[in-house]
Order: C-alpha cells, then structure tokens, then sequence
C-alpha cells in the first residue's frame, strides 16, 4: 500500500479538482467543437487540443473527458439544446467559439475556481522545464515508463525502444539515454552516488518521487494516455 501513495495522491487530486472545479454554460461550447471535429466523438484524455483546452481552462483534463462523455451522452436537456443549435453549424459554432474567447480577453486567468486555490499540478506537467526548454515533465514521465522496460545495458541510443520514444517526443535517442541515466541515479535501487548537476536531475527525482515506486502498470496505462499529446 506504501508504494502506491504517490499514485493515488494524484488520482485524488484529480478527484478533488473535479469537485472544486466551478463549470460554467460556456464552456461547453469549445468542448463541443473539439467533440465534432473529424472524426466526431469523444478525443482521447491527452489529446494535445483537449490538453490545450485544459490549460486555458485552468481544468484537468480528466474533466473535460468527463464532459465530454456526457455530451456523447446527451446527459442533459442542456446540452441537448447545445446540440441542437451547432452539430450541423460548426461555423456558428466557431463564431461562438471566438465571441467567447473575446469576451474572456484571449485567455487571461479569470475566476474558474471558488474558495479554493487554483491547482497547476497538471499544467506544470505539459510545461517546458526551466533550464531546458526541449523537456516536460510528460515527457519524463514517458521517460520513465520506458525505463522500468529496459535494463540498464539496454538504455543505449541504438535501443529500438529508445528510437521509437525519441521519434514520438521529438528528442534524440542521445537526449532519452541522458534522462534515463538520470533517472539511474534516482533509482534506490541502483544505489548510485554520482554528483548530478545537470537541470534535470531535480524535475526527475520529482518524478520518481511521484511514480517510481508505484505499480508499474498504472504508469504504463498513464503513460499509454499521455502518447496521444504527441500523436494529435
């Protein structure tokens, strides 16, 4: 049970942004005009323009694929009438859409949460890493999926693995070799006592702390999710 309390303080603060989170009529228009892009229907969770939408939001994406799923569902009359008026007008979809964003100011912060701090533990996920512009921490998190995969005589660049990984993430394979030494250091395990300066060794031991000693196949099924940022 110890080893799984990184994994599960995450799922529940994704439970508790849900409940906190003040959702607003408006929203919904943006969100059903990813839902109608081609293919129509519900996006992956991670996919880059629900991801992009989450981050103007200030709203997990686990959230908007919750909200998504209801208007999959056509869960309520409110919705229905939502759908009922764009799902065969995307440009009166669009011009809403861009009215909307208008009136927001082009995504200034605004109030999206009521009595609670805003939460950035996702968004600081999918930012760029302070020092090294190239990595975030989705991609260590990939990273580090791919780790557990490997033995430390395979985490070599000429790994097929380590080739397929870099082609998705946009880095070298020489690039995915540093993080996974990296994350070498940070493994208990390995017990290595190398002095590491490099920028990244901080944001990979946050990692691990996060997910290293959880159950490897709650990483590889988040890790699965997070490839379709890449993907879209």
């Amino acid at each position: 049970m110890i080893e799984k309390n990184a994994y599960l303080c995450t799922i529940l603060n994704i439970e508790n942004m849900a409940k906190n989170t003040v959702w607003q009529d408006d929203y919904w228009l943006p969100l059903m005009q990813i839902y109608l892009k081609r293919p129509v229907g519900t996006k992956p969770t991670y996919s880059r323009e629900l991801v992009d939408l989450s981050m103007e939001l200030h709203i997990a994406p686990t959230v908007l694929s919750t909200k998504m799923q209801q208007i999959a569902q056509l869960s309520t009359p409110r919705i229905e009438r939502f759908w009922n008026t764009y799902k065969d007008n995307p440009r009166r979809l669009s011009r809403a859409v861009r009215l909307w964003r208008e009136m927001r100011g082009f995504g200034d912060a605004g109030l999206f949460y009521e009595g609670v701090d805003v939460s950035e533990s996702f968004e600081r996920d999918f930012r760029p890493i302070d020092g090294d512009p190239q990595v975030t921490r989705i991609v260590l998190i990939l990273v580090l999926d791919l780790y557990f995969r490997l033995t430390p005589i395979t985490m070599v660049t000429e790994t097929p693995e380590v080739i397929e990984l870099s082609r998705l993430v946009k880095l070298t394979p020489k690039k995915v070799v540093a993080i996974l030494n990296i994350f070498q250091l940070c493994d208990p395990y390995l017990n290595r006592k190398e002095t590491q300066t490099d920028v990244l060794y901080q944001p990979c031991q946050e990692i691990w702390q996060r997910f290293g000693n959880s159950d490897p196949e709650q990483l590889a099924a988040f890790a699965d999710d997070l490839k379709a940022y890449f993907k879209g």
